[in-house]
């Protein structure tokens, strides 16, 4: 089987989780650049086999649109156009972030800890990951 990958995609940087190949466990991958993501994403997927990609669909709390949502979607219709053998498919990330920093509490971490967005991030895509491997069940 092929790897799932998930994706928090953000302004300035972007959170990755990726599952196991058996597509039993996710876990966050890396923190990223966002202008270096397309590249890093196609490396990527010429070394390890993805089977498809989930981006976090930004979305206020009542379900509108945020204002990240117009990048995620040109981002989106990029690779479908340049690489559509590996899928790319929308998923709610609603509450991820807030998700994240109570994990991170509960985690034990120190406030110092907390404060690294990379790392919030990451722990972002994870949940918007394990969510969707979830909701497949």
């Amino acid at each position: 089987m092929a790897r799932i990958l998930s994706i928090d995609y953000g302004r300035k940087r972007t959170g990755l989780a990726v599952t196991d190949p058996l597509q039993l466990i996710a876990g966050g991958l890396a923190t990223v650049a966002t202008s270096d993501l397309y590249d890093w994403l196609n490396d990527y997927i010429a070394h390890e086999p993805v089977e498809r990609i989930v981006i976090g669909e930004p979305r206020q709390p009542n379900g509108q649109p945020s204002e990240n949502l117009a990048r995620v979607q040109e981002f989106v219709n990029r690779w479908r156009r340049h690489v559509p053998s590996v899928p790319i498919e929308f998923y709610d990330e609603r509450f991820t972030s807030v998700l994240a920093h109570q994990a991170m509490i509960d985690g034990g971490l120190k406030k110092k800890a907390r404060q690294n967005k990379a790392l919030v991030d990451e722990i972002s895509a994870t949940i918007i990951l394990q969510d969707y491997m979830r909701s497949r069940k």
